[in-house]
């Protein structure tokens, strides 16, 4: 069976999990819109993307700036009128430590492009999702919301929005085409993990690369489940 091309948006596509699935998309022929801050980063992403013989639609640009996200949604509704694929993958660590000691501009921060840029986003991208024949999205969350715990305040709190406010879509729109998961990657060698968590072995830890393969099935067509929170290391031990 051929792989019918996609049109799928990737947010916090230059590095991680994110620049993973934009390459995993582009290898299957999808055309991938790529959004990150870098525009030097993206910029090697396309290179990668056309070596790979796919194209990519760049796109820097700052989560926090909401008038972007507004132009972003006209814009890709002018040039293709739909979009199939959503991969909320954007993310800010932001402060770890007592929250009594957290200042207000990093938490602030934290909570917009982790929780608030994806209201906005949902509300940009909804109506030319509505226009797939079979559109999807799927929001990257993390571990810390069913496990929360010391001195991640601002970041858990975030994700746990984030995570309220995917289930509350997913429901919205259980009768439509639309099919709305979360994806929890667990830990992962990437650059913020090693932030984080700075005495841990890297190598004990799943690639990027191998968290995408699992991820972009989520925006694949034929991904039935909405609502769901789907954990990584639950997938592949299965």
């Amino acid at each position: 069976m051929t792989h019918s091309p996609r049109l799928v948006l990737v947010t916090g596509a230059s590095r991680g999990i994110g620049r993973a699935a934009a390459l995993a998309l582009a290898r299957q022929g999808d055309l991938v819109i790529a959004i990150a801050r870098s525009k030097a980063a993206l910029e090697k992403l396309d290179d990668e993307i056309r070596a790979l013989g796919s194209e990519a639609l760049l796109v820097p640009m700052d989560l926090k700036d909401t008038k972007g996200i507004e132009t972003l949604g006209k814009v890709l509704g002018e040039r293709f009128g739909r979009l199939d694929g959503f991969v909320a993958n954007a993310g800010l660590l932001g402060t770890l430590g007592p929250l009594e000691t957290c200042g207000p501009r990093s938490l602030e921060e934290t909570i917009h492009v982790n929780l608030t840029a994806n209201a906005h986003l949902i509300r940009a991208l909804g109506p030319l999702l509505h226009q797939s024949g079979a559109p999807r999205a799927v929001f990257v969350t993390s571990g810390v919301v069913p496990r929360p715990r010391a001195f991640w305040g601002p970041y858990q709190a975030s994700k746990a929005g984030l995570e309220a406010l995917v289930k509350a879509w997913a429901d919205e729109n259980e009768e439509m085409a639309l099919r709305v998961n979360l994806f929890d990657p667990g830990a992962v060698r990437t650059g913020m993990r090693a932030e984080a968590m700075p005495g841990e072995d890297p190598m004990t830890l799943p690639t990027p690369d191998e968290v995408a393969r699992e991820l972009v099935k989520l925006v694949s067509a034929g991904e039935t489940r909405t609502g769901a929170r789907i954990v990584y290391r639950e997938v592949v031990s299965n």
